[in-house]
């Protein structure tokens, strides 16, 4: 029997979490398939918050908004200081 006068730690199952630059890939693969500016939309996508600019073939809709803007677009920035700086 469980002792009720003590806290009780429950541990939640953790969700295998694409990392954001894997999500990127993703989206950009599938928009790329589907004749899309990928450029462009992700940027519509960051701006507005309309997942609609994310196409759903290969679930890319749904996956970038796993994940949020502000992530998307700190990975964003961090490649592309890393990349300019070496």
């Amino acid at each position: 029997m469980t002792d009720m006068a003590n806290t009780q730690y429950m541990k939640a199952p953790t969700e295998n979490r694409m990392q954001v630059g894997e999500v990127i890939a993703e989206v950009y693969e599938a928009l790329i398939e589907k004749g899309y500016s990928p450029i462009s939309q992700m940027v519509g996508y960051i701006m507005s918050g309309d997942p609609t600019y994310i196409t759903s073939h290969k679930s890319a809709r749904s996956l970038i908004m796993k994940v949020e803007r502000d992530e998307i677009l700190e990975e964003l920035m961090k490649n592309y200081i890393e990349t300019k700086l070496k």
